[in-house]
């Protein structure tokens, strides 16, 4: 088993929390992700795991691909660990149904 933790790793890391957060939010209005807790602290646990993945590559990495929003990733993190109770879900539900989708095409394209 190969453990190498390289930019690859975390880029496939970040592409299957995203795939998760697509999958499971896709046909859901904002009102009833809002009324699913637990998908709500999922997705939250996820959007937390890819910043910090994204966090993990390196900057000649992210610099090659600098259209991708790695600050903004960060900047949401901030957002849920630090304000968990006060984060906005239509802030989130935006995150999730405009960037996710164009995200995850990107970064699965870097993955292959």
């Amino acid at each position: 088993m190969d453990n190498k933790k390289d930019n690859n790793y975390y880029i496939k890391r970040i592409v299957t929390d995203l795939e998760f957060i697509f999958e499971h939010t896709r046909k859901l209005t904002l009102g009833e992700l809002e009324a699913n807790e637990i998908l709500v602290d999922s997705v939250m646990f996820r959007l937390i795991q890819i910043a910090e993945n994204a966090d993990k590559l390196t900057e000649d990495f992210k610099s090659g691909y600098a259209t991708i929003p790695w600050r903004a990733m960060k900047g949401m993190r901030n957002r849920i660990v630090h304000e968990y109770g006060n984060v906005k879900m239509n802030v989130v539900y935006d995150t999730v149904r405009k960037d996710i989708p164009e995200l995850l095409a990107q970064l699965k394209r870097i993955a292959e």
